[in-house]
């Protein structure tokens, strides 16, 4: 015989022992106090009992298992344990109950009464748990509580425990529990070893100090960190923070929010919007950014505040709003524009401000002034303050600092009635206009008077110390100089065309905001990041797959018939599978549909 030949023969031999091995796998019973066969009630098996000094001691591959008593079907390769029945495998997983079902031949186990399934990690507590030891899958649907490392509890209608990446896969009323955090949700991976949580569909995460709703999610139950997205919103008690993507530490209260932001002051009933925010509770403030809006109840009307950033901190009564850069304000009847707009709700004071350094590239730096718009009237000064009342936040003055200047236009011809001086005063009535504004110190105007047919009857030009103008149904009704230094009334015709303008002359109309929308009309183009980081959910595959019945069914075939000639009934698939079939799982569209 050739060399070559006999290698292949005794590889054949080899391989072909080997499989015959494999096949020979079979439940082996290592220990039974007693063994008795009664045909009539357990036909073809064998029932094992325990004795005083150990448990009746079954092996199968890698595992071991003990029990009270055992009734062994040899020819099926199955096994029924009861009482106080406990399965090893490796040093890794052990689980107890009161009662096992076990086939050899698909490796699936079922166990019923106060089941407990550990590992290294975790620990699941159910009535009724699935084991499949060939994928190392274990599956309830009749409720479960697992334990994490004894510093969580995730209780649930159903679950999947995928024991090779140690991974959760929850379904139903679910909840977990971890310190003084509460999670709720209807669909949520778990992975044990990171401690890292996946939430789908509609979601809650609860603390002592805040409330976070989304309906996809990721929470480090360990660090108390984690991500919201679709629907994203935090309730920090008297603030609640939405938008596209929420990051959010529970540690410290932070939480920072990208894309179509909305925070909302419940008790000041304010609002900020914007697409990139962040908020510290703590320190009870806000930081937006990105078409910043500050948005203000007041009355029956609302003030809009709108800036490259926005900064609101402090507690309710003593809350501050700042809003830095091409701070523009909008009111339905008033308007303004400044680098910078401070608000104080405690005392009822806003500051338009101007940045101190001139730059000739901002559009406000000390060149342009703060402007104030109210009906007909332009104001502008280096600084201007508006005075309102705390609690009912009605506009009570308004005060304009250094280099004061009020402009109107004639009411018929092209040209404007000017008062400037080195401060002004305005009051407000209970409709919130003005009807009063006091020009103090140096004060110096041009006022055009017309008849009661709008005829126009003089151009008058004077210096005074001090100018009062009384206004009415929104028209000057009249005009009061006191300490007249001099003055002269004009014809039309004979008014010095190069004394139609005051110094320091402006008029901004152009830049007036007339609406919300004209608050961002210079606003560069707004280009959002594209949210990414978390994957659409993936409903899970059934624990009974196709691949779980081909093997039970490739099981009952190979199951000899009985005596009468008849196929033995399934020992494969467990009783309690047989009368109720596997609870199927529908997931609805907002939850498979991830967008």
């Amino acid at each position: 015989m050739r060399l070559s030949n006999l290698f292949y023969i005794l590889l054949f031999i080899v391989l072909g022992q080997s499989h015959f091995c494999q096949a020979q796998k079979k439940i082996k019973i290592e220990y039974a106090g007693s063994l008795t066969i009664n045909e009539e009630k357990h036909p073809g098996a064998k029932v094992l009992t325990r004795n005083d000094q150990q448990q009746v001691h079954i092996i199968h591959e890698n595992i071991n298992m003990w029990c009270d008593q055992a009734i062994h079907y040899k020819n099926e390769d199955f096994v029924e344990a009861y009482g106080n029945v406990i399965i090893k495998q490796g040093d890794t997983i052990t689980m107890t109950s009161k009662y096992v079902e076990y086939s050899g031949k698909t490796q699936l186990a079922f166990a019923s009464g106060d089941v407990i399934l550990e590992n290294p990690d975790s620990k699941i507590s159910s009535d009724t748990l699935y084991f499949d030891r060939l994928k190392q899958r274990a599956f309830y649907r009749n409720g479960g509580i697992v334990e994490i490392d004894s510093s969580s509890t995730i209780t649930s209608e159903i679950g999947h425990y995928l024991m090779d990446i140690k991974k959760y896969r929850f379904t139903e009323d679910v909840v977990l529990t971890n310190d003084s955090t509460v999670v709720n949700s209807n669909y949520f991976d778990f992975y044990d070893e990171t401690k890292h949580a996946y939430l789908f569909g509609p979601s809650t995460i609860t603390t002592p100090e805040s409330k976070t709703y989304c309906e996809k999610g990721f929470y480090d139950t360990e660090n108390k960190i984690g991500y919201a997205v679709k629907k994203a919103k935090i309730d920090y008690n008297n603030r609640i923070i939405e938008g596209d993507s929420l990051f959010f530490d529970n540690n410290t209260s932070f939480a920072s929010a990208t894309n179509n932001i909305k925070v909302t002051d419940t008790i000041n009933k304010s609002v900020v919007k914007g697409h990139y925010a962040e908020l510290f509770k703590e320190k009870d403030s806000v930081f937006i950014t990105k078409r910043a809006l500050f948005i203000s109840k007041q009355q029956n009307d609302s003030i809009y505040i709108h800036a490259d950033t926005l900064m609101v901190t402090g507690k309710s009564e003593k809350r501050i709003t700042k809003a830095f850069r091409n701070a523009r304000l909008y009111k339905t009847d008033m308007s303004a524009k400044a680098d910078s707009i401070h608000s104080n709700q405690e005392t009822g004071l806003t500051k338009l401000i101007n940045i101190s350094k001139f730059d000739s590239n901002d559009a406000f730096s000390v060149k342009r002034k703060p402007i104030l718009w109210n009906i007909k009237n332009q104001m502008t000064g280096d600084t201007i303050h508006l005075k309102s009342n705390p609690k009912t936040e009605k506009l009570d003055s308004l005060i304009v600092f250094e280099n004061a200047f009020i402009i109107s236009k004639d009411t018929l011809g092209t040209g404007y009635n000017q008062i400037n001086g080195k401060k002004l005063v305005g009051l407000f009535d209970e409709e919130n206009e003005l009807y009063q504004v006091d020009i103090l110190k140096n004060a110096q105007s041009i006022y055009y008077f017309r008849n009661d047919k709008n005829e126009l009857v003089s151009i008058d030009k004077s210096k005074s110390g001090s100018i009062k103008i009384l206004i009415e149904n929104r028209e000057i009704e009249e005009v009061i100089k006191l300490n007249q230094v001099d003055g002269d009334g004009y014809p039309e015709s004979k008014f010095p065309k190069n004394e139609t303008l005051l110094k320091g002359f402006d008029w901004r109309e152009d830049e007036r905001p007339n609406s919300i929308e004209d608050l961002f009309k210079d606003d560069p183009p707004l280009v959002l990041p594209v949210i990414k980081g978390l994957e659409d959910y993936i409903p899970q595959e059934d624990f009974f797959d196709e691949d779980l019945m081909a093997r039970i069914k490739k099981a009952d075939s190979e199951a000899k018939p009985t005596e009468e000639g008849k196929p033995k009934a399934s020992r494969s698939l467990p009783k309690n599978l047989k009368k109720k079939g596997e609870k199927k799982i529908i997931y609805p569209k907002s939850v498979i549909n991830q967008q």
